[in-house]
């Protein structure tokens, strides 16, 4: 008689993911200048002001805010088509804010970019063919020059187009095609990270699922990170594996999407959570809604202290004082569950009902 069969042992916590991204005090100042013939700086603009998260391999970041709180700005540091005014961006454990010429085109071949609006970035006398195969000409060791024409048919073909497209003009092509088609282009030099600054926010909402199922299909193919900025929350969480929130050029609360959404602690990502409008007419009438009162400061004139002190139902006489640090509150340093995450917050709380 056959031995029964035991029961599985239950599976292990998987462990952090390797790094393929380190960013650390990540700063990006604009200078403001005063004159004509001589000019001199009378300030700056603090675009990103001390970012700092880690992206594993096959990880999605998600990256939250509103308009103007630096997300785009971190996604061309990324990308290096910005400099930094100070702090390092590791790839693979090397700086890549240290790297110039040969160097740096070989950590650029890893790290690609799609663009937010699928109309504008691209090339309107190029033909797609010459579209997705460009980087090959930047790049010529990623393909054989009589290879090219081949990858990108078999590149249309993954992303979900007609190979025979090739020798179209990106005005043939509907909005959701043409993002198909700068992912395409991202993925031509076969990168590891892909920087995705709001490859959705101009798609039609049933476009806009096509897209991110194929962004997660390709994810789980080619074993891609993402650096996923959206506005839309709930986009965000449906892709993400973390989330950070921004607010004025800084990261202000961080965690996995059930942290962020389920448990959020800081005050400004409660609002943005009460925000999102809900379809139930029953659950909108016991939400908790959190309207913030005031404008966005200027990030030339950033507030001392806690930079979301302008616009927070929270703010005392400390917040105007201290610069929280980003880090899990001492409230909830020895808790245990979701409610333990980083929050940039001198009085986080949970708060139920704002979703």
């Amino acid at each position: 008689m056959a031995e029964p069969a035991r029961p599985a042992a239950p599976a292990e916590p998987a462990g952090p993911a390797e790094p393929v991204l380190e960013v650390t005090g990540l700063v990006k100042h604009y200078p403001l200048t005063q004159g004509i013939l001589f000019k001199r700086q009378i300030g700056a603009v603090r675009a990103v002001d001390g970012v700092d998260f880690v992206l594993g391999r096959g990880e999605t970041l998600g990256v939250v805010g509103e308009s103007g709180c630096g997300k785009s700005t971190v996604a061309k540091l990324l990308c290096h088509l910005e400099r930094p005014t100070a702090g390092t961006i590791r790839y693979r454990g090397e700086d890549v804010t240290r790297l110039s010429g040969r160097a740096l085109k070989a950590v650029r071949r890893n790290i690609q970019m799609v663009f937010q609006d699928p109309y504008t970035s691209l090339n309107p006398r190029m033909t797609v063919g010459d579209i997705i195969g460009e980087p090959y000409e930047i790049h010529p060791e990623a393909a054989p020059k009589g290879d090219r024409r081949r990858k990108v048919r078999e590149l249309l073909d993954v992303v979900g187009l007609n190979p025979e497209y090739v020798n179209r003009y990106p005005h043939q092509f509907s909005g959701g095609q043409r993002q198909r088609i700068g992912i395409a282009r991202g993925l031509a030099l076969r990168p590891e990270v892909i920087v995705a600054d709001e490859p959705v926010s101009a798609l039609d909402v049933s476009v806009q699922a096509q897209v991110i199922n194929l962004l997660e299909r390709l994810q789980r193919e080619f074993e891609l990170s993402y650096v996923f900025i959206a506005h839309d929350l709930s986009i965000v969480r449906h892709i993400s594996d973390r989330v950070a929130v921004m607010y004025l050029g800084r990261i202000v609360e961080t965690g996995t999407d059930t942290e962020i959404y389920d448990h959020p602690t800081h005050p400004y990502t409660q609002a943005l959570l009460s925000a999102v409008p809900a379809p139930d007419p029953e659950a909108r009438a016991h939400r908790d809604r959190i309207i913030l009162t005031g404008d966005v400061p200027s990030p030339a004139a950033v507030p001392s202290g806690c930079r979301f002190r302008t616009r927070c139902f929270k703010a005392r006489e400390r917040c105007a004082l201290e610069v929280p640090e980003l880090a899990v509150p001492a409230e909830f340093r020895y808790a245990e569950g979701p409610v333990a995450h980083d929050s940039a917050c001198l009085f986080a709380a949970e708060r139920q009902n704002v979703r």
